[in-house]
């Protein structure tokens, strides 16, 4: 099992972004097929460094993120595996035929970063997040990542090298909390236990993982035992561990900073349905409203999204 910070620790942050830029550099340096694109964000995605080192591999299409994707779709057909990043209600509504039907339709090597995923943007509606899980998920052949903190990105990006077919990753603007201390297997696919629990079950992706282990702490002062699982790959979804985790504890509660229709909760629900889980079962996530202009915590606590929210959710399916 990975170490995790704890609440005995100081939290520490991290740019998910900057870690992305960071990533690619060294990739580019062992691979030389991978091309970097981006919409008009060189500078916001941290790529501009891989842009320098390798100026005929990197390219802002402007803010067209239509053709970016179908772009990118054409170099993939040459043999090139194309990481493309901009903002996630970009990447997922202005660009959605493009990424269907000229990416997943021909199941091609194209990396697909939506940024300021969620509630993080602190943009308003227009800039959120709040659909991309569930639009990205419904494609036949794409893959669904959604890295449980910053760091991981790295690992994400990585795995993607090998991995077949196309792949959304969704990250947040930055200065989200990091969750893992050391270096951990990661794989694709491959749900990670924070902590072993008998009488319920947290399934968290991206930042509200940080919200769902400390809530899960606390109710261990309460005399709660709860499990904590990563589940960062949304699709493929590890479907074993879900149903391990409804069979042993009874309680299984979703957590993502996603609207709670067609995402990690919804996900999670049909795996459940469609294995006759005899569980309780909870969504924590955007409760069907846009949101509005502000700061992603404060809109996590408005929506009982942070860890007081998924305490109370947790509590009241337990009784």
């Amino acid at each position: 099992m990975a170490e995790i910070f704890t609440l005995a620790d100081v939290v520490q942050m991290a740019a998910a972004r900057e870690v992305y830029g960071k990533k690619l550099i060294e990739l580019g340096l062992r691979h030389d097929n991978i091309v970097v694109m981006t919409a008009d964000l060189m500078r916001s995605d941290h790529i501009e460094e891989y842009k320098r080192r390798f100026p005929e591999r990197a390219f802002s299409v402007g803010i067209a993120e239509g053709n970016m994707v179908s772009i990118a779709a054409g170099l993939a057909l040459t043999g090139k595996i194309v990481f493309c990043s901009t903002m996630a209600p970009f990447m997922t509504m202005r660009a959605c035929e493009q990424c269907r039907t000229n990416v997943d339709y021909g199941n091609l090597p194209v990396r697909l970063i939506g940024s300021h995923s969620g509630l993080s943007s602190g943009s308003g509606a227009t800039h959120a997040g709040q659909e991309d899980i569930a639009i990205m998920r419904s494609m036949c052949n794409m893959t669904v990542v959604a890295p449980g903190d910053p760091n991981q990105i790295a690992k994400v990006v990585e795995a993607s090298i090998d991995w077949d077919g196309p792949v959304y990753i969704r990250i947040g603007r930055g200065g989200e909390p990091l969750v893992y201390k050391d270096d951990y297997v990661y794989k694709i696919g491959q749900s990670i236990t924070l902590r072993e629990g008998k009488d319920a079950t947290i399934i968290a992706c991206g930042v509200l993982l940080h919200h769902a282990n400390k809530a899960a702490e606390m109710l261990a002062e309460e005399g709660y035992s709860i499990r904590v699982i990563d589940m960062h790959t949304i699709k493929p979804i590890d479907e074993e561990a879900i149903i391990r985790a409804a069979n042993e504890t009874g309680v299984v509660v979703t957590a993502e900073d996603h609207n709670r229709t067609g995402g990690l909760g919804s996900a999670v629900a049909e795996v459940i349905a469609d294995n006759n889980l005899n569980t309780r079962f909870s969504r924590v996530g955007i409760p069907g409203v846009y949101c509005c202009i502000g700061g992603a915590d404060e809109m996590y606590k408005k929506f009982g999204m942070d860890y007081e929210g998924i305490m109370a959710t947790v509590k009241e399916a337990l009784k």
